[in-house]
């Protein structure tokens, strides 16, 4: 093992490993399960003759990339095939299971996930899957409250529920969140909400006892600590609750760069592992009974990954946490045994581990962060002088404490410049006083706040306290995030600038000569300063975001955006600005909105542009609103939307067509006067975005305009209702493009059957965005757009072929 050319053989085998499972979690769909067996078999085949002979050494390396890819698929196939048959979706089931999570109590009602022990549909038993996720609504409205049912379901509780289910379906956007993914992951493979049929609670007890204990742990919290928003962090501390922190104090967190502190994450539980290995250490050295029996260091590693699992599995046992347990125990087993390895070997190690168990883990940018994060700091560890005098040997209490502080700067120096590239890479932003902040919040938060917090199951005193010094830390966070350039937003760079900058992270912590370090400049500026891709003067793209039911497209020319609707409110506390737009437009480097045009008043088209309105620089705002509406105190600029308005830019002309001057904001139905925008270009192909227009605007239109409706592009009206749509309409505008935006399954049955016949039946391209996700066209290009569900298509993605529009 000591050996370089031993370690380097390792190191090459277990990267063949992690290789084959990242290939295969590439690929858009499975092969029929006899391939991954055959894989799996020629692997092993591969790798007892690579390990017999020597000389065949690239024969083991292909046998476990085969193993890794092999087996990881056939995972897979085993998840896939536990998925909710399309038959049942939107049908009345009844279920009898368990409540196999905490309820997350929302302003509209709760989410848990739900274990099934039997369903049946129409009276017979049928098989479903066997984790979901479900919702249990009060409707959306100001007064919603939670039932007296609702408020009964506890964490372990057997119930009988009527149900209607759907596939896992999530939004899918270029650098947007994967839920489909997540889901997967977790193995949750349906989705769902409780209908109004009466639920049957059967047992309070029926399993999951330490869910049930951070239940009533989380309950006491809120009931002793009178601060909410002190509550909800102490909440995640404690049990792992993150749903319990408001999303307010989650913007602070994230431009503060303290997300990773108030999740249960990697640094708590390595903390407490490392706390609980010193204590065990000191105790253990003091029986020298115990210490015949297992020598201190034995006792001490086993003991803290001890306490390193109980504490993880108390709080929820979350993915990071899992992983952090694995890496964990990996080193703990190495060290016992004796194996002296060196640190990338040991790192390499425990990705394999955590491979094997969890390979989609390998998608997510917290295991590239965790392991870049220890595999920095050991890199960067400066080299010990082993001709050290006594005395340095044994430094006072005041040079520990020295130490310690020096330490602690420079693990945060390390991890705020050594991993500012990743974070970059995976989020497009880094906060700028992260280091400030980081360097006040971890000892707070890990070693006083969630001890206390923890300690409060005994003593609840200690959850005031713990409170009342959340609460002055809190207001600095919140002064610090309001500092101009707090959070430092970047585009998505190509991938060789990505991987010139990784590298220049690696050297600036790395304890290489300064000549080397001059290289970081020239290496992350590619990373830093990326051109944003933008269409020709004369020119434009045309974007229809994927945000569920509602409307939201991004209309960009070379130096100008127009947002056209903000896409819809999900909750009281969710919403497509801060969900899927704000993050879109930051990665396609967008920091200023030119004109924002919002439709009508309508929650599916207005609901995120508060968010937008909040976070980027909007010059202007064009609205149907009416004029006392909220949102327009929100923009320096609104301009009532009116027929007869036109402006260019950079060679594109906008034009509305509706509605009629002085009309905004006195209709009862708003979307009788939807803005109606028409975008055109000298030789290019236009696009007429129409909100949720009906019959009666269509015909006018058409009596006014006529064949300058024409338009390649038709963002089609109202989602596809029956309101609208008319055969006129259609044949004035002549797309060869139609494109709706609705959310899977939705409960207005949008598009409606007969509507999109209408429209197929004329030769276009029908694009429908649960099926396409984000559509992009640029006026240029001859084809019909591309979907984002096509070019990041991955095999546990949904896509229905037709999807049924009612839900």
């Amino acid at each position: 093992m000591g050996a370089p050319t031993s370690a380097m053989r390792w190191m090459a085998a277990m990267a063949a490993a992690l290789a084959g499972v990242l290939w295969q979690l590439q690929q858009r769909s499975l092969p029929g399960e006899g391939v991954h067996l055959a894989l799996v078999a020629g692997g092993v085949l591969c790798i007892v003759a690579g390990w017999r002979w020597r000389r065949a050494f690239v024969l083991l390396l292909v046998g476990l990339a085969m193993l890794g890819y092999g087996s990881t698929g056939w995972r897979a196939a085993q998840r896939l095939a536990e998925e909710l048959p399309a038959a049942f979706e939107g049908r009345d089931i009844r279920l009898t299971g368990v409540v196999a999570s905490l309820p997350q109590a929302g302003v509209n009602g709760l989410r848990f996930r739900f274990e099934v022990e039997s369903a049946t549909l129409a009276g017979e038993p049928v098989t479903v899957p066997r984790l979901l996720s479900l919702g249990w609504y009060s409707g959306f409205h100001e007064d919603a409250v939670l039932s007296q049912p609702q408020r009964e379901m506890r964490a372990g509780q057997r119930w009988t529920l009527n149900v209607r289910l759907r596939r896992p379906h999530g939004n899918l956007n270029p650098h947007g969140f994967d839920y489909e993914l997540q889901l997967f992951e977790q193995g949750v493979r349906a989705t769902g909400y409780v209908r109004d049929a009466p639920p049957q609670r059967l047992d309070d007890a029926a399993a999951y006892p330490v869910e049930r204990l951070r239940q009533r742990l989380r309950d006491a919290i809120f009931e002793r600590v009178a601060d909410r928003r002190a509550a909800g962090v102490l909440a995640a501390l404690a049990v792992g609750e993150q749903g319990a922190i408001e999303r307010e104090d989650w913007d602070v967190f994230r431009s503060t760069g303290l997300s990773h502190l108030m999740a249960i994450s990697g640094l708590h539980i390595t903390m407490f592992a490392w706390l609980a290995s010193l204590l065990i250490d000191r105790l253990w050295r003091g029986s020298p009974r115990a210490m015949l029996r297992l020598p201190a260091p034995l006792a001490a590693r086993w003991g803290g990954l001890a306490v390193a699992l109980l504490y993880a599995v108390f709080s929820g046992w979350a993915v990071p946490a899992q992983r952090t347990v694995w890496m964990l125990a990996t080193v703990v087993l190495l060290r016992s045994a004796g194996a002296r390895w060196p640190w990338p070997l040991v790192l390499m190690l425990a990705a394999v581990v955590v491979a094997v168990i969890d390979p989609w883990a390998l998608l997510q940018p917290g295991f590239w962060l965790s392991f870049a994060a220890v595999g920095l700091l050991m890199a960067s560890e400066p080299v010990h002088d082993e001709r050290r005098d006594d005395s340095a040997a044994r430094p006072s209490v005041h040079q520990r404490l020295i130490q310690a502080m020096r330490g602690g700067v420079r693990t945060q120096l390390v991890a705020t410049f050594g991993l500012a590239p990743l974070t970059l890479l995976f989020f497009q932003q880094i906060s700028l006083v992260g280091f400030v902040a980081n360097l006040v919040a971890i000892p707070l938060i890990t070693l006083v706040v969630t001890p206390l917090a923890l300690l409060g199951t005994l003593l609840p005193p200690l959850w005031t306290l713990a409170a009342w010094l959340l609460q002055p830390f809190a207001a600095w966070l919140a002064w610090l995030a309001a500092l101009p350039l707090a959070v430092w937003h970047v585009p998505v760079a190509p991938a060789w600038a990505q991987a010139a900058a990784l590298l220049a992270g690696a050297l600036l912590v790395m304890p290489l000569p300064w000549r080397l370090r001059a290289l970081v400049l020239p290496l992350v500026l590619p990373f830093l300063a990326t051109p944003v891709e933008r269409p020709l003067p004369g020119r434009y793209e045309l974007l229809a975001v994927d945000v569920g039911q509602g409307t939201a497209v991004l209309v960009r020319t070379q130096s100008h955006l127009l947002v056209y609707d903000a896409g819809p409110q999900y909750s009281r506390d969710s919403d497509a600005g801060q969900r899927v737009l704000l993050p879109l437009l930051r990665a396609t480097g967008e920091h200023r909105i030119d004109r924002m045009v919002l439709s009508h008043r309508d929650l599916d088209h207005v609901g995120g542009a508060n968010v937008l309105l909040s976070a980027l620089p909007v010059a202007e705002l064009s609205s149907s609103l009416e004029p006392d509406h909220p949102l327009l105190a929100r923009a320096p600029r609104n301009t009532p939307c009116a027929a007869g308005q036109a402006w260019e830019w950079d060679g594109v002309r906008f034009e509305m067509l509706h509605p009629p001057p002085g009309v905004a904001g006195t209709a009862q139905r708003p979307n009788t006067l939807s803005c109606v925008l028409r975008i055109s270009a000298a030789g290019q192909p236009a696009a007429l975005l129409t909100g949720d227009i009906e019959r009666e605007q269509e015909w006018a239109l058409v009596g006014r305009l006529g064949e300058a409706l024409r338009s390649e592009v038709l963002v089609v009206p109202h989602h596809g209702s029956r309101t609208s749509s008319t055969p006129v309409f259609i044949e004035a505008v002549r797309p060869r493009v139609a494109v709706v935006q609705s959310g899977y399954r939705n409960r207005f049955g949008h598009p409606a059957e007969d509507v999109e016949q209408r429209y197929r039946e004329r030769g276009l391209t029908w694009v429908n965005s649960p099926v396409c996700g984000a559509w992009r066209w640029r006026s240029d290009e001859s084809g019909a757009g591309s979907c984002q569900r096509d070019l990041a298509r991955r095999y546990w993605h949904h896509r229905p072929a037709d999807p049924p529009a009612g839900g």
